[in-house]
């Protein structure tokens, strides 16, 4: 299904995920993509990407399906009371090292998770050498690349580079990424973990990028 849609991700959505993996550098990292189906009947379908739910920063916490289970229903029933038809859509991923472009297995059963509520959910890994290059102001390329699921249930990178399924709602979001960073806005960005050891914390970051 995934080779049917375009995935249209909001600025929103694209800045927090890109600070929760510049927050943690040293550790893979991981969270939720939340949106909408907003045009099931067209060709191809259109996802939109409205926001990111940073999860997890401790290696051993990204595989606990328990946990990921209990994020899971906490967004969701959060995201329902808004009104606004949204719902958990796919899955982000950055792996610890710079120069590992690999959809590592635990991605892949998140991603496998959410297809199972989600059939046309996605999962975007960050591009690490990218992103440093986004944030020095030297690319408006896209700092992750979309892989879907195809009919074998395997996750495989759209196209080349996935560039002609992803689409960045607003042109000058790596510009915007630019700026919350040199103000070091991913200083204030909270994960679920962070939430777990301290609930005042709010994960779900409201009011991070005003």
């Amino acid at each position: 299904m995934g080779a049917e849609c375009r995935y249209e991700v909001a600025q929103a959505a694209y800045v927090k995920l890109a600070l929760h993996a510049l927050k943690h550098p040293a550790t893979a990292v991981n969270g939720l993509l939340v949106g909408r189906l907003v045009e099931p009947s067209s060709s191809p379908a259109v996802v939109s990407v409205i926001d990111a739910v940073p999860l997890s920063h401790h290696p051993h916490h990204l595989a606990l399906l328990p946990t990921l289970e209990l994020a899971l229903t906490l967004a969701e029933d959060h995201f329902a009371t808004q009104g606004e038809g949204l719902a958990v859509v796919g899955y982000y991923h950055a792996n610890p090292r710079c120069d590992d472009t690999e959809l590592p297995p635990v991605a892949k059963r998140v991603g496998d998770h959410i297809f199972r509520y989600f059939p046309r959910s996605a999962v975007l890994l960050v591009d690490n050498k990218k992103l440093v290059e986004a944030v020095k102001g030297k690319s408006r390329d896209p700092v992750v690349q979309l892989y879907t699921r195809d009919s074998s249930k395997s996750w495989r990178q759209a196209g080349s580079d996935g560039s002609s399924q992803l689409v960045l709602k607003e042109p000058s979001t790596n510009v915007v990424l630019a700026d919350h960073v040199t103000t070091k806005k991913w200083e204030k960005i909270v994960d679920f973990d962070e939430h777990l050891d301290d609930i005042s914390k709010d994960w779900l970051n409201p009011g991070l990028l005003d």
